[in-house]
């Protein structure tokens, strides 16, 4: 072999190890540090004609499964929409409590079934009376501050998709910016492995807000996929990719045609019905599904209650103008929505309380109702129970009359557009209704926290099973820098040795 070919076969490998000790550094100095991926030189044998003449260093390559990231990052996304339901959840269950728990709504209409019963003992007693004004004002008190929990939820909820729009565009923009230095680089036949990761973790970040496949080009380029084939550009500059706007979300509003809620708009189409998953997903399925849903079934059961305490005779709950909805009325037409938040003892109603034991109203009867029914007059009877055995009977049981059930609770055309629909069935009395309502919304916070427990399992498996692979082992590092440093110091005393040749040779034909 020539001396000068055995230079320049040790001066590759000289230069080889080099970068290969430098990349090895690089991956020691950067092992700790969140997304960041093992990456390699790519080197290779030069020869000719059977003649080695050295090696052939190319550029950082990454060791990664594209496709774990991608399940890893729909795992993530699961669990972050999970969490922030059970987020939202977690208070109004802690108001609802449990079905039994003493301050619940059925055990308040338990309490005031329990005041009506003591009261037609001794109809007269003016303690009695007042106890069962202040089990109604109880039960309307915990009514109210249900369905505001419920619905201050609902606008934390929008406030928060404004916020998860600006977060989703500000990583849009970083993608952006990001992919055009990853094609500058590769243009320039540099290597990108540094910044793909940065994308990576930017993509990460992104699919926790919106779920997306990403892509990949040959020239380091990406388009993004959410679900339904929706396609998100990637901003050329400062631009917003997706808009929406603050809106005030009252029992009445909803995201619609004719509704008041914006929507999520990219460009001039709204694409809120297309988002789903994410923590963005959860959101607006929060505001306009799951929420209104919860207010609507607490709706249901103070119009029914309100309502067949008015078809008994007594009016007892109304609204703040001290009416009462029609409860033989759909849910919209019948202005049901928000009923809850305002319930409340007829203002109208005088302080002493005998009302309660005369009635309030007479009533004509007809079919599905009470029979007819007249209060007992001012000086009647001081022992009437004409009307708490109807209360106790009828309005706080399952029957308008005997043998006659009261119509079955309306478990569809609720929410602020009559588009929801509520699981609960079977109830026949206001007591068994309000059971299956407070059960029902307290499982749905115990499920979010399954479901929340079950992705994150999932998605550490997978970030584990991408460390293995993906991630920087210092000890394997030190062992390969050990080696990388003997064949760097054997390629210098090759190097030494022809140089020693050299000039042999040199001081030989001197």
């Amino acid at each position: 072999m020539a001396l000068d070919l055995a230079l320049h076969i040790a001066r590759s490998g000289l230069l080889a190890s080099q970068k290969a000790l430098a990349q090895a550094s690089h991956n020691i100095a950067n092992a700790d540090t969140a997304g960041y991926t093992r990456k390699r030189l790519d080197a290779a044998a030069e020869e000719i004609g059977g003649h080695p003449l050295g090696i052939r260093t190319g550029q950082a390559l990454r060791d990664v499964d594209l496709a774990l990231l991608a399940e890893r990052d729909a795992r993530a996304a699961a669990a972050a929409a999970a969490a922030l339901r059970e987020r939202f959840l977690t208070p109004i269950e802690a108001v609802h409590g449990r079905p039994e728990d003493a301050q619940s709504l059925p055990a308040l209409v338990g309490a005031l079934r329990q005041a009506f019963i003591a009261l037609r003992a001794a109809p007269a007693d003016a303690g009695l009376l007042d106890a069962a004004r202040s089990a109604a004002d109880r039960l309307a008190a915990r009514f109210r501050e249900t369905a505001g929990a419920i619905q201050e939820a609902r606008r934390q909820a929008q406030a928060e998709i404004v916020q998860e729009v600006a977060q989703i565009n500000d990583l849009l923009r970083g993608v952006a910016e990001t992919t055009r230095a990853i094609r500058a680089e590769r243009a320039a036949g540099r290597s990108a492995a540094d910044l793909e990761d940065d994308r990576d973790r930017l993509l990460a970040r992104l699919s926790e807000s919106l779920p997306l496949r990403p892509l990949r080009q040959a020239d380091g380029g990406i388009v993004l996929l959410a679900r339904h084939g929706l396609v998100l550009p990637l901003p050329d500059g400062a631009e917003d990719v997706l808009s929406t706007a603050p809106a005030e979300t009252g029992p009445t509003a909803y995201h619609g045609p004719g509704g008041s809620l914006p929507g999520v708009m990219l460009g001039p189409i709204d694409i809120t019905r297309q988002i789903a998953g994410g923590r963005l997903g959860e959101l607006i399925g929060l505001r306009d599904a799951t929420l209104p849903r919860m207010l609507a079934e607490l709706d249901v059961a103070a119009v029914e209650l309100a309502g067949r305490m008015e078809a008994v005779g007594l009016r007892l709950f109304t609204d703040g103008s001290g009416a009462v909805p029609d409860r033989s009325l759909s849910y919209l037409a019948g202005g049901h929505a928000g009923f809850s938040l305002v319930i409340q003892i007829d203002p109208a109603a005088p302080a002493d309380a005998r009302w309660l034991r005369d009635g309030t109203h007479a009533t004509a009867g007809g079919p599905g109702l009470p029979i007819p029914f007249t209060p007992n007059p001012p000086g009647g009877p001081a022992g009437f129970v004409t009307l708490i055995d109807r209360v106790l009977d009828h309005a706080l049981g399952e029957e308008a009359a005997p043998g006659q059930p009261w119509a079955p609770f309306p478990t569809s055309g609720l929410g602020p557009d009559g588009s929801l629909v509520s699981s609960i069935a079977g109830a026949r009395s206001i007591e068994e209704f309000a059971t299956q309502a407070v059960r029902l919304q307290a499982e749905a916070r115990a499920e979010a926290t399954l479901q929340r427990e079950s992705a994150a399992r999932l998605r550490d498996g997978l970030e584990g099973r991408i460390r293995a692979q993906s991630g920087v082992d210092p000890d394997a590092e030190m062992t390969l820098l050990l080696r990388l440093q003997n064949a760097y110091a054997a390629n210098a005393r090759v190097m030494s040795t022809a140089q020693a040749m050299w000039d042999a040779l040199l001081a030989a034909v001197r």
